[in-house]
C-alpha cells in the first residue's frame, strides 16, 4: 500500500500517518527523517546536503527524489509505504509518478485531510506534547490528563511548540496554499484523490481513513 496524506499544518496529517502505519504494516517516510538520515550516514547523497544546509541553501527537488528513490527501495518498503511531507510542490508529484511507474508501480491512495483556517488555528494554538515520550496532546480534543502525567509514559513535563502561534501559523498556512495546495488539484485531477473530515474527534476521522483503506 502506497499512500500520501495532504494537508495543512495541524490538520492532524502525523497522528493519522501513524495509526496508518501500525495499521498496516507500512513505515512513515518524512523528507525531514531521510535528510537527518543521509547526513548522519555521510553517503554522497548526503554529502551534498550538508554542503546545502551549510550554506543556508534549500535542498533540491533532484536530491529529494533521489533520496526517497534511495528510501523506497529499503525492505521496509516491500509492502508500500506512506510520505509524510512529500511531495510538497508539482515538480516532486511529477517526479514522483515517474519514479514510481519506472518501478512497475504507482500509487494507492492520496488522501486529504480538510479543515477550516479558523477551527485549525485554534486545534494548533492548544496543542503540546510529552517532554519525555513526545505523545501528542490537545486542550480541546486530547487534553493531558487531570493528574497531570503522560498517559504514555507517566511524564510530567509538557511543551508547547515556539511557532504554535496564530502569527506563525498564518505564514505557514499561506506557505502551504502557495506551494502545497496545488497538489489537491493535481491529483484530484488524476481520479486518485479522496478527502475526509480533519476536524472530526480523531477516532471519526480514523474510521474515515480506514473507510478509504478498506
Amino acid at each position: 500500500m502506497r499512500v500520501i496524506l495532504l494537508g495543512a499544518p495541524g490538520a492532524g496529517k502525523g497522528t493519522q500517518a501513524q495509526f496508518i502505519c501500525e495499521r498496516f504494516g507500512i513505515p512513515q517516510i518524512s523528507t525531514g527523517d531521510m535528510l537527518r538520515a543521509a547526513v548522519k550516514a555521510k553517503s554522497e547523497l548526503g554529502m551534498q546536503v550538508e554542503q546545502v544546509m551549510a550554506s543556508g541553501g534549500l535542498v533540491t527537488d533532484e536530491i529529494i527524489i533521489a533520496l526517497v528513490k534511495e528510501r523506497i527501495q529499503e525492505d521496509d518498503c516491500r509492502s508500500g509505504f506512506l510520505f509524510d511531507g512529500f511531495p510538497r510542490t508539482l515538480a516532486q508529484a511529477d517526479a514522483l509518478g515517474y519514479l514510481l511507474t519506472s518501478k512497475g508501480a504507482s500509487l494507492d491512495y492520496v488522501i486529504e485531510m480538510q479543515v477550516d483556517d479558523e477551527a485549525l488555528v485554534s486545534r494548533i494554538t492548544a496543542r503540546s506534547t510529552c517532554g519525555s515520550c513526545g505523545e501528542g496532546y490537545n486542550d480541546l480534543s486530547k487534553p493531558i490528563p487531570a493528574n497531570g502525567t503522560c498517559s504514555k509514559c507517566g511524564g510530567t513535563d509538557f511543551n508547547r511548540r515556539a511557532d504554535d502561534n496564530e502569527d506563525s501559523l498564518k505564514t505557514r498556512l499561506m506557505a502551504y496554499y502557495k506551494e502545497t495546495s496545488p497538489l489537491i488539484g493535481y491529483y484530484y485531477a488524476k481520479g486518485m484523490l479522496t478527502s475526509v473530515d480533519g476536524l472530526t474527534e480523531i477516532a471519526q476521522v480514523e474510521s474515515s481513513i480506514s473507510k478509504v483503506l478498506g
